[in-house]
């Protein structure tokens, strides 16, 4: 009878979810070559080839597409037989920037949550500004912030966030009118950065839209209601960058950082599974 490296199932579906070799191994603290082994392994245990490798991308093959949800039934078995013992869950409090997450939010904590079911996250999404404050005053155990200023210089940095001036293909901008714009509601360091990135461009603007987060200010810019400031990584699908069009002076770009002091297995995992699907979706 054959039996499965439940290691080997765990290093398959986190690269089948990061479609990365190297994301798989951020999160699960190895090496790129440790997990290729252990979905080699796999593979070879199988008899299948289960993913598709080429200099670009990582995507997995019809027979790794049919395996992965018994793969994720048996992880999902293996950690229920772990916790059999009613072993305390961990309460993770994360906090996410509006600016960093869009609608792939979903998807980045369902691989949070398959790489430690154990903890029970709570998120909270605010501004960058507030979050850093609730976490210095240790309300928060995790944040994930854009950095805007020299404030704090530590943390892990994820990726450097571009922005671009995003509106719906058929947005229209007349000649002569103050430009159209979506913000958020003050406090918002992104709203500031594009009012003084437009006044120093000499560029005249009027606020026609004001959201509670970046999934309504994209639905604003996709409903053709106005232009917003939106790192090009979350901006609404469909939507383009109209700067260079428009003649609007290039929005300077952020870095997106992890601050954390968790020192626990669990929650570790949790956060690098989180950092390392972020930095997936920039690529």
């Amino acid at each position: 009878m054959k039996t499965l490296d439940i290691e080997a199932v765990q290093a398959f579906i986190r690269v089948a979810d990061l479609k990365s070799f190297t994301r798989a191994a951020e999160a699960m603290d190895s090496s790129q070559s440790a997990v290729s082994l252990k979905v080699k392994r796999l593979e070879d245990a199988l008899g299948r080839r289960l993913l598709e490798r080429t200099p670009r991308q990582v995507r997995l093959s019809a027979e790794g597409l049919a395996f992965l949800p018994s793969a994720r039934h048996l992880l999902a078995a293996h950690d229920g037989a772990l916790d059999a013992f009613g072993t305390q869950a961990r309460r993770l409090v994360v906090g996410i920037s509006h600016h960093i997450v869009g609608a792939e939010l979903p998807l980045l904590l369902r691989r949070m949550k398959d790489a430690e079911p154990r903890v029970v996250m709570e998120i909270r999404v605010s501004t960058s500004r507030d979050l850093l404050d609730a976490f210095d005053r240790g309300e928060i155990d995790a944040v994930v912030i854009l950095r805007h200023d020299s404030r704090r210089l530590d943390g892990e940095v994820l990726l450097e966030e571009q922005f671009g001036w995003m509106a719906a293909p058929d947005f229209v901008h007349r000649s002569g009118e103050p430009l159209r714009l979506a913000t958020q509601a003050e406090p918002c360091s992104v709203r500031s950065m594009a009012i003084a990135t437009l006044a120093e461009g000499g560029v005249p603007w009027t606020e026609v839209f004001v959201g509670g987060g970046v999934l309504t200010i994209g639905a604003a810019v996709s409903a053709g209601l106005a232009v917003a400031a939106l790192g090009r990584r979350v901006a609404p699908l469909g939507t383009v960058d109209v700067g260079p069009v428009l003649g609007l002076p290039p929005l300077p770009s952020r870095e997106v950082v992890l601050h954390t002091g968790v020192s626990d297995a669990q929650a570790r995992s949790a956060l690098r599974t989180l950092a390392a699907a972020i930095r997936s979706t920039a690529a």
